[in-house]
């Protein structure tokens, strides 16, 4: 009877489990690999596009001020030129951030933007921003800016573009940005399902590929850092 209910309370599926129960069979259905973080306040999930560049999908607390509730977060290692830094941002975001910075910086007791700002409250002061005639059919919805206009050009010119317009963000706050040879894109989700997180990867793996594409063509092969297929990390 002991080793009865041993084998009954060790099998029972832990609250957390059971929660992303619909999340983890549409990852692991696409051989993804899936775990739970603690508490059961999120989960991670880890692929790779074409069965060769690591992706990482994060869902959870909000790690952004700007981002109320839970946050999706999309990264993968692409092997840009490190010092390349380029910010793509919804315009809602784009006049609360900037109206936060005016706050902080110029009605504010701080006299300078330091390291503990985020990135994107610095680049929004800090980069040149495509003009309205270079984003296109993108520019009633987005802002963008580079340390390397040329290459972030390119990047929003080719399919890319596509999908940004029909991006599934509606409303809410959306962040796409890359850094140190990587892409990670955020967003507000406050339920995840399987349709919503496939519909985002659709979109990420879109923005990998053209960023790998066009770093080739703007920067050069040589240019481009190796050992892109290490394992994304948090």
């Amino acid at each position: 009877m002991l080793e009865g209910l041993k084998r009954l309370f060790t099998s029972r599926p832990s609250s957390g489990s059971r929660r992303w129960h619909a999340v983890s069979t549409w990852a692991e259905t696409r051989q993804w690999a899936f775990r739970g973080v603690r508490d059961h306040d999120g989960f991670v999930v880890e692929g790779r596009f074409g069965g060769t560049r690591p992706w990482r999908l994060e869902w959870g607390p909000s790690q952004r001020p700007y981002i109320d509730g839970a946050e999706l977060r999309l990264r993968s290692e692409v092997g840009l030129p490190a010092d390349l830094q380029a910010l793509v941002m919804d315009r809602t975001l784009q006049q609360q951030l900037e109206r936060q910075v005016f706050d902080q910086y110029v009605e504010g007791v701080q006299t300078r933007i330091d390291d503990q700002t985020p990135p994107e409250m610095r680049w929004l002061v800090m980069f040149p921003r495509l003009t309205p005639a270079e984003m296109g059919a993108l520019r009633e919805q987005y802002v963008a800016m580079a340390s390397a206009k040329p290459w972030l050009q390119q990047w929003l010119g080719g399919p890319l573009a596509a999908r940004l317009a029909a991006s599934p963000a509606g409303d809410r706050p959306f962040v796409l940005m890359a850094a140190r040879g990587r892409l990670t894109l955020r967003t507000a989700v406050a339920e995840p399902s399987g349709a919503v997180l496939e519909a985002w990867l659709a979109l990420f793996e879109t923005a990998v590929s053209e960023a790998w594409r066009t770093g080739v063509e703007v920067f050069g092969a040589e240019a481009m850092q190796p050992g892109v297929a290490r394992s994304t990390q948090r």
